[in-house]
């Protein structure tokens, strides 16, 4: 027992150490590569990119789109396939850009995949502009993955 709890106290040195350094590291860049800001009220946040960041993960928008697809007779609110992102917990997302290099999580409910194209049973409303590439690393960012 007692040989378990000086690995757990090791173990816990070496994460505040590496914590540390990662912390001193951050604060030597004249510009962090993005910004998470949480919105009040709801559990979702902001993330909002420098323009180099959007450069370095190759970032491209679209559009949420109506279409005719095969199994409808109405034309059907779209997104790009690649605009999806799904949650450890099953939900699927997409990535609403209000602004420019700023985007936000948006729940949608998604009837089914045609080729590349998503068709959706509730989403955002058309036109809106979503994020089409770099939609992991969008995720990653507000999650704080890898950092």
């Amino acid at each position: 027992m007692h040989h378990n709890y000086r690995w757990m106290v090791v173990l816990l040195i070496i994460a505040a150490l590496q914590l540390s350094a990662c912390q001193q590291s951050s604060t030597h860049h004249a510009e962090h590569p993005a910004e998470v800001k949480h919105i009040d009220g709801s559990e979702l946040s902001l993330v909002i990119l420098t323009e180099k960041a959007a450069q370095r993960i190759d970032l491209k928008t679209d559009q949420v789109g109506e279409a005719k697809v095969k199994r409808s007779a109405a034309k059907r609110k779209v997104v790009p396939y690649s605009s999806l992102i799904y949650d450890p917990n099953g939900q699927t997302w997409v990535y609403t850009s209000p602004e420019p290099l700023t985007f936000v999580r948006h729940k949608v409910e998604v009837d089914y995949i045609e080729g590349d194209v998503a068709v959706l049973n509730d989403g955002p409303p058309t036109g809106t502009v979503v994020a089409s590439v770099g939609v992991a690393e969008l995720y990653g960012t507000e999650f704080g993955v890898g950092h």
